[in-house]
Protein backbone atom coordinates (compact mmCIF):
# COMPACT_ATOMS: atom_id res chain seq x y z
CA UNK A 1 0.00 0.00 0.00
CA UNK A 2 1.36 3.43 -0.97
CA UNK A 3 0.50 6.07 1.60
CA UNK A 4 2.08 8.98 -0.23
CA UNK A 5 -0.24 11.67 -1.55
CA UNK A 6 0.21 15.24 -2.71
CA UNK A 7 -0.87 16.70 0.62
CA UNK A 8 1.42 14.53 2.77
CA UNK A 9 4.50 15.14 0.62
CA UNK A 10 6.81 17.80 2.15
CA UNK A 11 7.62 20.80 -0.02
CA UNK A 12 11.28 20.67 1.06
CA UNK A 13 13.76 17.78 1.23
CA UNK A 14 11.08 15.18 0.53
CA UNK A 15 13.58 12.74 -0.96
CA UNK A 16 15.86 12.90 2.08
CA UNK A 17 13.40 13.09 4.96
CA UNK A 18 9.96 11.83 3.93
CA UNK A 19 9.18 8.20 4.73
CA UNK A 20 6.04 6.15 4.19
CA UNK A 21 6.99 2.67 5.40
CA UNK A 22 5.26 0.83 8.26
CA UNK A 23 8.37 0.50 10.41
CA UNK A 24 9.06 4.24 10.52
CA UNK A 25 5.46 5.38 10.92
CA UNK A 26 4.48 2.72 13.45
CA UNK A 27 7.57 3.24 15.62
CA UNK A 28 6.93 6.98 15.91
CA UNK A 29 3.23 6.53 16.70
CA UNK A 30 3.99 3.83 19.26
CA UNK A 31 6.51 6.00 21.10
CA UNK A 32 4.51 9.22 21.12
CA UNK A 33 1.92 9.65 23.86
CA UNK A 34 0.07 12.62 22.38
CA UNK A 35 -1.08 13.92 19.03
CA UNK A 36 -2.74 17.10 17.78
CA UNK A 37 -5.97 16.86 15.79
CA UNK A 38 -6.67 19.79 13.47
CA UNK A 39 -9.69 20.69 11.37
CA UNK A 40 -11.69 23.69 10.18
CA UNK A 41 -15.04 24.67 11.64
CA UNK A 42 -16.99 27.67 10.31
CA UNK A 43 -13.81 28.78 8.51
CA UNK A 44 -11.93 28.84 11.82
CA UNK A 45 -8.92 26.54 12.40
CA UNK A 46 -9.17 24.25 15.44
CA UNK A 47 -6.36 22.15 16.96
CA UNK A 48 -6.90 19.84 19.94
CA UNK A 49 -4.20 17.82 21.74
CA UNK A 50 -5.22 14.25 22.55
CA UNK A 51 -3.77 10.98 23.84
CA UNK A 52 -3.92 8.10 21.35
CA UNK A 53 -2.79 4.56 20.61
CA UNK A 54 -2.01 2.68 17.40
CA UNK A 55 -3.52 -0.76 16.81
CA UNK A 56 -2.66 -2.25 13.44
CA UNK A 57 -3.20 0.24 10.64
CA UNK A 58 -5.34 2.64 12.69
CA UNK A 59 -4.91 5.15 15.50
CA UNK A 60 -7.51 5.21 18.26
CA UNK A 61 -8.64 7.85 20.73
CA UNK A 62 -11.45 8.31 23.18
CA UNK A 63 -13.59 11.00 24.78
CA UNK A 64 -16.94 11.73 26.36
CA UNK A 65 -20.06 10.82 24.36
CA UNK A 66 -21.28 14.37 25.05
CA UNK A 67 -18.16 16.02 23.63
CA UNK A 68 -18.73 18.43 20.74
CA UNK A 69 -15.18 17.68 19.64
CA UNK A 70 -15.88 13.93 19.43
CA UNK A 71 -19.03 14.50 17.40
CA UNK A 72 -17.28 16.94 15.08
CA UNK A 73 -14.39 14.66 14.15
CA UNK A 74 -16.77 11.84 13.25
CA UNK A 75 -19.16 13.84 11.05
CA UNK A 76 -17.45 12.81 7.82
CA UNK A 77 -14.89 15.57 7.50
CA UNK A 78 -11.20 14.88 6.97
CA UNK A 79 -8.97 15.88 9.87
CA UNK A 80 -5.21 16.24 10.11
CA UNK A 81 -3.46 14.37 12.94
CA UNK A 82 0.13 15.31 13.71
CA UNK A 83 2.73 13.79 16.03
CA UNK A 84 6.28 14.96 16.72
CA UNK A 85 9.11 13.49 18.77
CA UNK A 86 11.99 15.92 19.36
CA UNK A 87 15.23 14.02 19.98
CA UNK A 88 18.06 16.57 19.95
CA UNK A 89 18.78 20.25 19.51
CA UNK A 90 21.24 20.62 16.65
CA UNK A 91 23.81 23.30 17.47
CA UNK A 92 25.72 24.77 14.55
CA UNK A 93 28.26 27.59 14.21
CA UNK A 94 25.51 30.00 13.15
CA UNK A 95 21.92 30.41 14.25
CA UNK A 96 20.92 29.98 10.62
CA UNK A 97 22.04 26.34 10.70
CA UNK A 98 20.65 25.51 14.15
CA UNK A 99 18.05 22.77 13.82
CA UNK A 100 16.29 19.92 15.61
CA UNK A 101 16.62 16.18 15.15
CA UNK A 102 13.04 14.97 15.13
CA UNK A 103 10.65 12.26 13.99
CA UNK A 104 7.14 13.25 12.95
CA UNK A 105 4.00 11.79 11.41
CA UNK A 106 1.12 13.55 9.68
CA UNK A 107 -2.14 11.69 9.00
CA UNK A 108 -5.15 12.72 6.92
CA UNK A 109 -8.23 10.66 7.71
CA UNK A 110 -11.92 10.63 8.60
CA UNK A 111 -12.98 9.57 12.09
CA UNK A 112 -14.96 6.36 12.52
CA UNK A 113 -16.96 5.68 15.69
CA UNK A 114 -16.20 2.23 17.11
CA UNK A 115 -19.51 0.41 17.45
CA UNK A 116 -18.14 -3.04 18.26
CA UNK A 117 -17.90 -3.36 22.07
CA UNK A 118 -14.99 -5.82 21.98
CA UNK A 119 -12.91 -3.57 19.73
CA UNK A 120 -13.83 -0.55 21.85
CA UNK A 121 -12.77 -2.37 25.02
CA UNK A 122 -9.50 -3.47 23.40
CA UNK A 123 -8.76 0.10 22.29
CA UNK A 124 -9.28 1.42 25.83
CA UNK A 125 -7.05 -1.33 27.20
CA UNK A 126 -4.26 -0.65 24.69
CA UNK A 127 -4.40 3.09 25.32
CA UNK A 128 -4.20 2.57 29.09
CA UNK A 129 -1.30 0.15 28.71
CA UNK A 130 0.53 2.62 26.47
CA UNK A 131 0.16 5.49 28.91
CA UNK A 132 0.94 3.39 32.02
CA UNK A 133 2.46 0.02 31.01
CA UNK A 134 1.26 -3.11 32.83
CA UNK A 135 -1.50 -1.23 34.67
CA UNK A 136 -4.72 -2.55 33.08
CA UNK A 137 -5.01 -5.74 35.17
CA UNK A 138 -4.04 -3.84 38.32
CA UNK A 139 -6.89 -1.35 38.00
CA UNK A 140 -10.55 -1.77 38.84
CA UNK A 141 -12.15 -3.25 35.67
CA UNK A 142 -13.93 -0.84 33.34
CA UNK A 143 -17.68 -1.45 33.61
CA UNK A 144 -20.50 -1.18 31.07
CA UNK A 145 -21.66 2.20 32.41
CA UNK A 146 -18.20 3.68 31.91
CA UNK A 147 -18.00 2.14 28.45
CA UNK A 148 -21.36 3.66 27.50
CA UNK A 149 -20.20 7.13 28.59
CA UNK A 150 -17.09 6.98 26.41
CA UNK A 151 -16.79 7.29 22.65
CA UNK A 152 -14.05 5.37 20.86
CA UNK A 153 -12.88 6.68 17.49
CA UNK A 154 -10.37 5.35 15.00
CA UNK A 155 -8.56 6.82 12.01
CA UNK A 156 -6.97 4.90 9.16
CA UNK A 157 -3.25 5.26 8.46
CA UNK A 158 -3.86 4.88 4.73
CA UNK A 159 -2.77 8.47 4.14
CA UNK A 160 0.05 8.85 6.65
CA UNK A 161 3.56 10.14 6.09
CA UNK A 162 6.61 10.52 8.31
CA UNK A 163 9.33 13.14 8.17
CA UNK A 164 12.63 12.55 9.94
CA UNK A 165 15.71 14.66 10.54
CA UNK A 166 18.69 12.94 12.22
CA UNK A 167 22.36 13.82 12.15
CA UNK A 168 24.95 16.51 12.89
CA UNK A 169 24.68 20.23 12.14
CA UNK A 170 25.42 21.70 8.73
CA UNK A 171 28.40 24.01 8.20
CA UNK A 172 29.52 26.41 5.51
CA UNK A 173 33.10 26.29 4.24
CA UNK A 174 33.97 29.72 5.65
CA UNK A 175 32.79 28.67 9.14
CA UNK A 176 34.97 25.60 9.61
CA UNK A 177 37.81 27.36 11.48
CA UNK A 178 35.60 29.44 13.78
CA UNK A 179 36.16 28.52 17.50
CA UNK A 180 32.45 27.89 18.12
CA UNK A 181 31.16 24.71 19.76
CA UNK A 182 28.90 22.53 17.63
CA UNK A 183 27.06 19.29 18.29
CA UNK A 184 23.84 17.83 19.67
CA UNK A 185 21.92 18.42 22.90
CA UNK A 186 19.60 15.45 23.72
CA UNK A 187 16.12 16.52 24.88
CA UNK A 188 14.22 13.23 25.17
CA UNK A 189 11.47 13.13 27.86
CA UNK A 190 11.99 11.08 31.02
CA UNK A 191 9.42 9.57 33.38
CA UNK A 192 10.15 10.48 36.99
CA UNK A 193 9.18 8.75 40.22
CA UNK A 194 5.38 8.75 40.86
CA UNK A 195 4.01 11.26 43.40
CA UNK A 196 1.13 9.83 45.47
CA UNK A 197 -2.01 11.75 46.41
CA UNK A 198 -3.71 11.49 49.83
CA UNK A 199 -5.05 8.04 48.96
CA UNK A 200 -1.93 6.78 47.22
CA UNK A 201 0.22 7.33 50.31
CA UNK A 202 -1.77 4.59 52.05
CA UNK A 203 -0.96 1.96 49.40
CA UNK A 204 2.38 0.42 48.50
CA UNK A 205 3.64 1.54 45.12
CA UNK A 206 2.93 -1.31 42.65
CA UNK A 207 5.83 -2.79 40.75
CA UNK A 208 4.62 -1.51 37.37
CA UNK A 209 5.02 2.08 38.62
CA UNK A 210 8.57 1.61 39.88
CA UNK A 211 10.67 3.12 37.11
Amino acid sequence: MSRQTKRNTPSRMANQRAKYDDDTIFSILDEALFCTISYAENNVPVSIPQSFVRIGNHVYLHGSVGSHFMRTITDGRTVCISVMLADELVIAKTAFHHSVNYRSVVIYAKGEVIEDDELKYEAFKELTEKMVPNSWDYLKPMNKKEMAKTTGIRFSLEEAGAKVRQGPPSHEEDEMDLPIWTGLIPIKPVRHAPIPDEHGVKVELPIHLKF
